[in-house]
């Protein structure tokens, strides 16, 4: 299946229940109203991660009090 144009606007996306309860989840932590917004949110960290694995590095968590760092799993 082709990728919806972008230019066309909102689309409909058939998603499980478990996904759902997680974007609301998310959506609330965020003090949202928006759960588009949240899985656009999301959907970017998920396109950050997969270019850094391609160009071979990583990305992480990093605390900074301890500077321990967590790298996002696969």
């Amino acid at each position: 299946m082709a990728p919806p144009d972008p230019a066309m606007g909102p689309i409909t996306l058939s998603i499980s229940g478990t996904s759902a309860t997680l974007i609301a989840r998310l959506t609330e932590a965020l003090a949202s109203n928006d759960p588009g917004a949240t899985l656009m949110r999301a959907l970017g960290l998920l396109d950050l991660a997969i270019k850094a694995k391609r160009d071979g590095k990583r990305l992480a968590f990093v605390d900074p009090a301890t500077g321990a760092s967590s790298e996002v799993a696969w």
